[in-house]
């Protein structure tokens, strides 16, 4: 049988000989395989644009760096105490040792603020034709003229560059802008809210957040206001050694709704960047959130970021998260369940491919009686990248009748590639309901022969296998991220079989 011919029929001894012949693979398909993955042929993402203000940039930072970064915005006098608190939290906060290899990581190599524009275009054609060009092609201003979208932001190095909303919703109260204007134009309502679910001691990079943070999205919703269509945002590393630190801060008042996406890209260099956001979210009574992520960094790119939700009574936030690329990703949505009869979910894929290592899970946190929790985490794994779950349920004394489930399911795609599991469950309360469950599987040949004797090809089935292994998350998304979803893992599978 030759190579990548379906076979006809699943008899024992065609099996046996379809086996055979997938041993013998000849060493220039294993080398053509191998460059492909060395050049990084699967990330479409990796043009960069002319950079007179990142090359002007110095990289390093200092309480110098952050008192400029806080004198260039007009801050007011508590936020430069909350950037220094942070700086020196940072400094005074040792190295994470667990999770991923951060043995090379070096806070002085990276650019802490660049800034592209002089002020925040008021329309796409206001934008310098190169970095309008980033966004034609990342499909950014299509979406919004199709109305896929309720609101558009577009972060590219350290500031927003582009924002807007539909005019009801603005009518409507809704407040949708970037944060650094957020700091100006509402500061009681910021400074209430800013830092009150992420401190600035929370870890280590959640301090380096907060010290050097510029741009993120700033999300108001009234009372009983239901956004209908999803606010984007997207966020674009152009500069070598980039350090991005966006602030984005959500609140949901009361009875309300909102379903805020973003999307991240970066050029493809010999160096790494850095990409350590915070996302704090609000959920008032009643109110729903989700919170949605297609992430596709290039594989230079260390993404240590922060995110958590506040929930409180009867309030609902929902976590959905993609992430494909990245050099190495640590990243745990969190909740705390505060009062009665809040809810929360976690659904998450990581994509580990060579040189990747996807540390990502979840954390609920119980704080109250009759509060819920679900997390659904799953993670692929080829060549040679590794995948990791990790995350916390904790439930108090005093949370009775409350629930959480855990499901962890990992696809290894070859032999030589990852994953782990490293579930930490505290229950100090037995009225409760518990339960954890964790699989790893492998795409086995039984699978591969099967399809194949369909009358599919060995890529069309490789590819089937994976887009139903993903297809709880994706179903979760809306139609138009869905589908960017499944392409970018099929892109990531290019060259996974043979």
């Amino acid at each position: 049988m030759a190579e990548n011919q379906a076979p006809n029929a699943a008899s024992d001894v065609e099996m046996s000989q379809y086996v055979a012949d997938r041993t013998r693979v000849n060493e220039d398909k294993i080398k053509q395989d191998d460059e492909i993955i060395e050049q990084f042929g699967e990330y479409n993402y990796g043009w960069h644009d002319s950079d007179a203000a990142g090359q002007a940039a110095k990289k390093g930072i200092d309480e110098d760096v952050v008192r400029s970064i806080s004198v260039d915005k007009h801050e007011p006098d508590w936020m430069l105490e909350r950037r220094l608190q942070g700086y020196r939290n940072f400094v005074d906060r040792p190295m994470p040792n667990w999770g991923v290899d951060l043995s090379g990581f070096d806070a002085q190599d990276f650019k802490y603020y660049v800034k592209p524009l002089d002020k925040q275009a008021a329309s796409w054609d206001e934008l310098p034709d190169d970095i309008k060009k980033t966004y034609d092609k990342l499909g950014i201003p299509e979406a919004e003229k199709k109305r896929l979208v309720s609101g558009v932001a577009a972060q590219y190095e350290s500031e927003v560059i582009y924002n807007s909303i539909r005019d009801d919703l603005a009518e409507q109260g809704v407040i949708f802008m970037d944060t650094d204007t957020a700091l100006q134009e509402h500061p009681d309502l910021f400074k209430k809210y800013f830092g009150t679910v992420i401190p600035a001691d929370d870890n280590k990079f959640a301090a380096l957040n907060t010290a050097a943070w510029s741009g993120g999205s700033f999300v108001y919703v009234p009372k009983g206001v239901h956004v209908d269509i999803p606010l984007q945002a997207y966020f674009r590393i152009n500069t070598p050694n980039m350090g991005q630190f966006e602030r984005t801060l959500i609140i949901a008042d009361e009875g309300s709704y909102v379903h805020y996406v973003e999307g991240c890209t970066a050029p493809i260099y010999s160096t790494d960047s850095l990409h350590a956001a915070i996302v704090e979210i609000i959920v008032e009574p009643h109110a729903r959130v989700r919170y949605t992520t297609v992430q596709n960094w290039s594989n230079n790119v260390y993404n240590l970021v922060t995110q958590r939700a506040y929930v409180r009574e009867g309030g609902t936030m929902e976590w959905v998260d993609g992430n494909i690329g990245s050099k190495a990703t640590m990243k745990y949505p969190s909740c705390i369940l505060a009062e009665p009869y809040a809810k929360a979910s976690t659904m998450s894929l990581g994509f580990a491919g060579q040189g990747q290592y996807q540390d990502t899970g979840a954390k609920m946190i119980h704080l109250a009686p009759h509060t819920s929790s679900t997390i659904v985490s799953k993670s692929i794994s080829r060549s040679g990248g590794r995948a990791a779950y990790r995350g916390l349920v904790k439930i108090v004394k005093g949370a009775e009748q409350s629930s959480s489930s855990v499901v962890c399911d990992a696809l290894l795609v070859d032999e030589f590639s990852r994953s782990d599991t490293y579930p930490h469950v505290d229950v100090r309360e037995d009225d409760v309901s518990m339960s954890h469950e964790a699989t790893v599987s492998k795409v086995s040949e039984d699978q591969l022969f099967y399809l194949m004797s369909r009358g599919l090809s060995e890529e069309e089935a490789m590819g089937m296998i994976v887009r139903g292994f993903v297809e709880p998350i994706s179903r979760e998304l809306p139609m138009e991220y869905a589908l960017e979803l499944n392409r970018l893992v099929e892109l990531q599978m290019e060259g996974s079989v043979g």
